[in-house]
């Protein structure tokens, strides 16, 4: 018996951790933010840029990184602004009722919103509609945006 109350509380943390989930799955954006890439850049310098571990905020959950202070400010001061749409992930995934990891140099800004695709190919499919495919993935984004990739 004294051995059993000796490993009890061994027993007892291994069941906990084991139990405990590693990381929890935030369905409705890709986190981190567009893989740490600037969200403020795409609309000031035209172009991708990776954020930095040092300029950071987060917004409805995701943590999003940026290239200076002044551009982590910008951001915060309008956030909805800056972010993209359909949390992140590929706006053609989206419209097809999908939800597929985006590659942040793979982007377009259209009337004042950004989206992100998975690729090359898959975003020059995506402009062939533009318009088309936006409508259609904002009415998909309602019924998928809380709903797991894989259960799609």
């Amino acid at each position: 018996m004294k051995v059993l109350h000796t490993f009890l509380p061994a027993v007892a943390l291994l069941v906990s951790v084991v139990a405990t989930p590693v990381f929890a799955q935030d369905v409705t954006h890709n986190t981190p933010g567009i893989s740490g890439y600037d969200p403020v850049a795409y609309f000031t310098k035209g172009t991708p840029q990776r954020g930095s571990g040092y300029h950071v905020a987060d917004y409805k959950g995701v943590t999003y990184a940026f290239a200076s202070e002044e551009h982590k400010d910008l951001f915060q001061d309008n956030p909805s602004k800056y972010v993209p749409a359909y949390g992140g992930w590929c706006a053609y995934g989206v419209a097809v009722g999908k939800k597929f990891v985006a590659d942040p140099t793979v982007w377009k800004i259209v009337n004042g919103t950004l989206y992100l695709n998975l690729d090359r190919g898959i975003q020059s499919k995506w402009n062939k509609d533009i318009p088309g495919y936006i409508k259609t993935g904002d009415v998909n984004w309602k019924d998928i945006k809380d709903k797991a990739p894989a259960d799609l």
